[in-house]
């Protein structure tokens, strides 16, 4: 059975560009990285997902096309089903999750790897100001969210902690030996 790594973090921390960075060395190593299904358009800036109308999404979660689905912030997110059969057939797989969704998955996939990226955040607001999605006053409230995140539960179940402020590439290397630890 393979290993369900699931990185999470605020909006902005860097978990597209974490991936994109460390897809070849994963994927050198039998990882899949889950292309997400999301209510947004294909041409918005940021991960590369699959983009559909909010009907297309609602008929999908209701075919059982979908591993774990959610909502946040306006859109709705899906993980397709395929990832159980890449987990029982000893592959790994990494998906971008939603911190609200943690135990939910938890109980999905209760020997998961999870993975929560930081960033300081007058850092994660320049970064949000910079994408230009959203107004400064939805910025503000995101910030104010991101801060009252804490993790439930977790005394038992370790949350593993990546600071993204600073020194990209070594958040990548960190990323890696992490989940190679996993593996051992």
């Amino acid at each position: 059975m393979g290993t369900l790594i699931y990185l999470i973090g605020p909006s902005g921390s860097g978990k597209d560009s974490l991936l994109q960075a460390a897809r070849p060395a994963l994927e050198a190593q039998g990882c899949h990285i889950v292309r997400r299904v999301i209510t947004r358009s294909a041409e918005a800036v940021g991960e590369e997902a699959e983009a559909v109308s909010p009907e297309q999404f609602d008929r999908m979660e209701a075919v059982g096309a979908f591993a774990m689905s959610w909502r946040a912030n306006g859109l709705a997110y899906g993980i397709p089903v395929q990832i159980n059969d890449w987990l029982a057939a000893g592959h790994d797989v990494l998906v971008n999750g939603s911190r609200a969704y943690l135990p939910e998955a938890r109980r999905r996939y209760p020997n998961m790897l999870a993975i929560l990226l930081m960033v300081d955040p007058a850092v994660l607001r320049q970064r949000l100001l910079a994408r230009g999605r959203e107004s400064v006053a939805e910025i503000d409230a995101r910030l104010a969210r991101n801060g009252q995140f804490q993790p439930e539960g977790d005394e038992d179940q370790s949350l593993h902690l990546l600071d993204n402020s600073s020194h990209f590439e070594r958040t990548v290397a960190e990323l890696l030996d992490l989940i190679a630890q996993q593996r051992r």
